[in-house]
């Protein structure tokens, strides 16, 4: 359920400390560095880990903002969110919190491919993530801009050349010591904001430029590749400047999905939902953005963009003569202000008036903040470990944006599994890794440190080998249980009513599979099904549950001793008895890649010296990136099938050497004393 919460939050934030003289000398075990989706999401993730946790950001009070579009999930970030919350996070939470507008993306596929998405009240959604993080145990914020990493020798038992042990802010007087620092930097890491012809340093309007000495160390200190990517936002637009009546009105689902598990009902109500709006780009505005080029140098630098979300100029460039899609979105409850999706744009202030003007329901519109484009560096994420902990580097973590990724879900994801493991790393515990065949957070991460990026990466279901697995509605049963018993980030509460959820739903298949009736014994039971009576065989209630034209409900009508108790659990059982034949088919599948991926490649490996046939090439890519897995390594490109059998024959022989008892004088050799 719900909890209403936040009136008194500004009065809270008050007291939150915003100097940090008192903070030096004091050893936390790790801080945060940033305040957005993942660096919010790290923090929550390391203190409820058990890490006395630090969250620097340079405004406090714009922690949880959401700096661009006013929205949460979709297709493939949907299935992020609810993962997110299957592991306690807060994005699930704070959206059904801050939700105006809720939909299910993809519905007339496959529940698999479901994406839940949901339009966001900006202030709702910035208050109850700061309300959460004020009430998480063992986490302090402060506001600071942090100038420098403190690094010192590395721990000769641990991998890599340097250990970070704190941070340095801007000022230069204060540092502050900690055993884990995750940077979640997002378009801060020398960022450079663009309209028109004019640059100035910074990472969001309205907020100081970061500071240059954090990218200094990355480079020149830790040796870390970096490279440069570009986003943009586009123009708030007045509402009651535009006749919404000249675009296509665009109904939320009458009966609003929560993303989180633990929440039965949203906090807007489904009479209360907004309306989004639909219009569509002109020959105008095509001839506004080419007679405006030469004015916008954001879009003349060969900086790679996001290329699923790709601005209205590159739009045009990429694709002449076609009309674009323009979403007209609400900001919130109260606010009078739209977020026209569709029309990022870096044009002058002026010559973006004229661009929108040229759509038929914005003809007469006012512009309230303009537009503007964001240049930043990113790491390359290849020099990561699955923990996204940085490999030459001890105690050091990315998350976000930094790890060139675009979109709140990517960054909350990777912001709690980073926190989550540099907490442990910090309180000595072994670091832990997901699987791209249990979650989508597996293929995000697996993904970026593999394969790496030359554009900013976003997730499509289609990245998912087994999405007809990794499904939206059960990522509780895949997640819950591992967060509590092996990640340590879920709370006991969350961890009960996973169990009960999966107790039941297996009670449940149970009693369906228990129903064994012949065709035509199903025939009189549910006559308005077409069942085929030609086969004398006999069906069961999973079996019959399979058929499009049946639903849980009318099993548990015709068989309510049984059945009648699981009322509550009616479409998941309806989702996990379609997709049953396919997880069927895919378990195989699933127990030899885990095999696989599990198959752990020396991190001191010298590839170039290595005794098996591998071109110079694969040595090269071997050594760069550096693979912690065997998995990892099929997945990287330029690898071919050839080597990686050979990695893994040299692999199984390694690790049968190690299991083969050595014997002295006929005497075996104790471990301990070889």
């Amino acid at each position: 359920m719900l909890r209403k919460k936040l009136p008194f939050l500004h009065s809270l934030l008050s007291p939150v400390s915003r100097h940090v003289g008192h903070l030096t000398g004091h050893q936390y075990d790790v801080i945060v560095v940033g305040g957005g989706h993942a660096g919010t999401e790290a923090a929550a993730a390391a203190a409820r880990v058990g890490a006395e946790t630090l969250l620097i950001t340079q405004k406090i009070h714009t922690i949880g903002a959401l700096s661009c579009n006013p929205s949460l999930g979709g297709v493939g970030k949907g299935q992020l969110v609810k993962e997110v919350d299957a592991l306690d996070g807060l994005c699930g939470r704070a959206g059904d919190w801050a939700g105006i507008h809720f939909s299910i993306l993809n519905r007339r596929k496959g529940p698999a491919v479901w994406g839940p998405r949901a339009q966001l009240d900006r202030q709702r959604y910035r208050d109850f993530i700061q309300s959460e993080l004020l009430s998480t145990p063992r986490l302090t914020m402060v506001e600071g801009s942090v100038e420098e990493l403190l690094v010192t020798e590395p721990n000769p038992e641990e991998p890599g050349h340097h250990r970070v042990t704190g941070i340095r802010l801007a000022n230069g007087s204060h540092a502050i010591s900690a055993r884990s620092v995750v940077l979640t930097t997002g378009t801060f890491l020398s960022g450079s904001l663009f309209v028109g012809q004019t640059t100035s340093p910074g990472g969001r309007i309205g907020d100081a430029p970061s500071s240059a000495g954090l990218s200094h160390t990355l480079r020149e200190r830790l040796g870390l590749r970096t490279g440069r990517l570009r986003t943009g936002t586009p123009p708030r637009i007045v509402k009651d400047s535009v006749d919404l009546s000249l675009a296509k009105l665009h109904l939320p689902d009458s009966h609003p999905t929560p993303f989180s598990f633990l929440n039965t009902h949203t906090h807007c109500k489904p009479e209360e939902q907004l309306p989004c709006y639909l219009t569509f780009t002109t020959p105008g505005v095509e001839r506004v953005v080419r007679e405006s080029l030469q004015l916008n140098c954001h879009i003349q630098q060969d900086t790679k963009g996001p290329r699923y979300c790709p601005s209205i100029e590159s739009r045009v460039l990429r694709f002449p003569g076609r009309s674009h899609q323009v979403w007209l979105e609400p900001e919130g409850v109260t606010s009078d202000l739209l977020y026209p999706q569709g029309l990022s744009m870096t044009m002058p202030p002026d010559i973006q008036l004229r661009l929108i003007r040229e759509i038929p329901p914005m003809r007469r519109a006012e512009i309230h903040t303009p537009g503007y484009g964001v240049q930043y560096d990113f790491v390359c994420p290849t020099q990561l470990s699955p923990a996204l902990q940085v490999k030459s580097t001890q105690g050091l973590f990315l998350a976000g944006q930094i790890n060139g990724t675009t979109g709140y879900e990517e960054a909350a994801a990777q912001g709690l599994w980073a926190g989550a493991n540099a907490a442990r790393s910090a309180l000595s515990m072994p670091t832990v890794t997901l699987s791209r065949t249990e979650s989508y957070i597996g293929v995000l991460i697996d993904d970026l440190v593999s394969r790496g990026v030359t554009e900013p990466y976003r997730m499509f279901t289609s990245r998912a080998e087994f999405r007809t697995s990794l499904r939206p509605d059960n990522a509780d049963l895949r997640l819950t249980p591992k967060g509590f018993e092996e990640v340590g980030c879920v709370s006991s509460v969350r961890y009960q009513e996973s169990l009960r959820v999966r107790n039941s739903l297996q009670d449940a298949l149970t009693a369906l599979q228990a129903l064994f009736l012949s065709t035509s014994s199903w025939k009189k039971k549910l006559p308005s099904v077409p069942i085929s009576e030609t086969k004398s065989t006999l069906l069961t209630g999973l079996d019959l549950l399979q058929y499009n034209d049946v639903t849980f409900e009318m099993l548990a009508s015709a068989f309510p001793e049984s059945l009648s108790s699981f009322m509550e659990f009616a479409q998941r059982l309806k989702i996990e008895a379609v997709y049953k034949p396919h997880c069927d088919l895919n378990k195989k599948e699933i127990e030899r890649i885990q095999r696989e991926e599990n198959m752990s490649l020396p991190q001191d490996i010298d590839y170039f010296s290595l005794p098996v046939s591998l071109s110079d090439e694969v040595r090269e890519i071997l050594d760069r990136v550096r693979p912690s897995t065997l998995g990892a390594a099929t997945r990287l490109e330029g690898i071919t099938p050839a080597a990686v059998v050979n990695l893994l024959n040299y692999v199984r022989v390694t690790e049968k050497k190690k299991e083969t008892p050595q014997y002295f004088d006929g005497e075996r050799v104790r471990e301990d004393t070889a």
